[in-house]
This record gives C-alpha cells, sequence and structure tokens, in this order.
C-alpha cells in the first residue's frame, strides 16, 4: 500500500459537545483534508507546538517525552497513521537509536504532537485517505468522491464526531455485571475515556 504525506491545516472546536476537538491534516499533493476527532489536552499540545513562538513555562508532556528522547539520543523519524476501525485512527512511531529502528503504537493525536516536536513528517494510507478523506469546498477534485462527502466550509466539527450515546447513564443501572463490563471494553478500545469513566464507577457500585 503507498503512503501519502499529511500537513496539519488547523484544529476546528466543537460547538456541542465540550471539549472536543477536530485536527483537519491536508494531504500535501493533493485536495483532500483527512480530520480526526482530538481531546483538549492534545488539541492544546498541538497548537502550542505549532505557534512556536508560544512557551510553556513547564513542559507539557509531549515537551517532556521530547526532552527524554533527545537525552537518550531517541528521534521519531516519522509518524504513519495506519488503520481505521470504527472511525478511530490507529498510529505508529517509527523511532531510531543507534541506527536501530523501532516501531511504537500511539494514539494519533500523542503521535502527531510528537511529530511536530521532532519535525517528524506524518504519512497514512491511500486506502484510509480514499476512506475517510474530504474535499473543500470548490475545489477540483483529483478523483471522483462520493456525492455526499462532507466539506470543510459548510462542515461543523460535530459532523465528524461521534454521535452521543442515545441511552442515558441511568439505564446502565439495568444492566447485568457482564453487560457492563462489555460496554467498558468497547469503550476502552473506541478510546472513549469518557464514557469509560462513567461506566467504571457504576461497576464499582456493584462490588
Amino acid at each position: 500500500m503507498s503512503l501519502v504525506r499529511l500537513n496539519i491545516k488547523g484544529i476546528s472546536y466543537s460547538q456541542t459537545q465540550n471539549g472536543a476537538y477536530a485536527l483537519i491534516l491536508s494531504e500535501v499533493d493533493g485536495d483532500r483534508k483527512l480530520p480526526i476527532v482530538i481531546g483538549a489536552f492534545e488539541a492544546q499540545s498541538i497548537a502550542i507546538a505549532l505557534e512556536k513562538e508560544i512557551k510553556p513555562p513547564r513542559p507539557l508532556t509531549h515537551d517532556l517525552f521530547k526532552n527524554f528522547s533527545d537525552r537518550f539520543e531517541i528521534v521519531v523519524k516519522q509518524v504513519i497513521i495506519h488503520k481505521l476501525v470504527d472511525g478511530v485512527f490507529y498510529s505508529s512511531l517509527i523511532c531510531e537509536r543507534d541506527k536501530i529502528e523501532e516501531i511504537i503504537d500511539a494514539r494519533t493525536s500523542d503521535a502527531i504532537a510528537l511529530a511536530l516536536r521532532f519535525n517528524a513528517p506524518i504519512f497514512t494510507y491511500k486506502n484510509i485517505l480514499d476512506k475517510a478523506g474530504i474535499y473543500l469546498k470548490g475545489e477540483q477534485e483529483s478523483a471522483t468522491p462520493k456525492s455526499s462527502s462532507p466539506t470543510i466550509e459548510n462542515m461543523d466539527v460535530d459532523d465528524i464526531l461521534p454521535q452521543k450515546e442515545e441511552t442515558p447513564d441511568t439505564n446502565y443501572k439495568k444492566m447485568s455485571l457482564d453487560e457492563l463490563e462489555t460496554l467498558l471494553s468497547q469503550a476502552v478500545k473506541n478510546e472513549d475515556y469518557e464514557k469509560a469513566a462513567r461506566l467504571r464507577d457504576e461497576i464499582s457500585k456493584r462490588k
């Protein structure tokens, strides 16, 4: 599968879901954009890395990782967004130390925050961009897009955010412990940590 290089176009904020942001990545040699939902902390860390003049008084977590890596001569060479499952992007850090290359699994938001600090290129596979890429309004597309493809100009961040759970938390009380454990595993797998915390609270009450 061929790799496609991406640049960071910007970050958008959700008007309806508190603390939710969309990171927009842009295809270097094309018109498609790849929107990725990220949390508030990661959005802040990426924004600070983009604004070179902003220096936090103490290192953020991603700055600490960079300082640690520099001290032990570890270099992040590139980031690859290698998988998309149920709306969740999976990424890898391609690292090198003493000419030995290692691949480390990472959340996409963390991987990109680190890529900025290491000046490392960001890539994804063509099939992922074909599946999740969107087009800017009015631009000529190099490939035939779906007629329903959203555009950044008329798209709110909420259009790409996962829908909120229709079942209120009070319904958790009607579920068995096994059902709650299953939902908790799914929430963690989908990196929905807010939902996972609510489920964990309910499970703790039962034990």
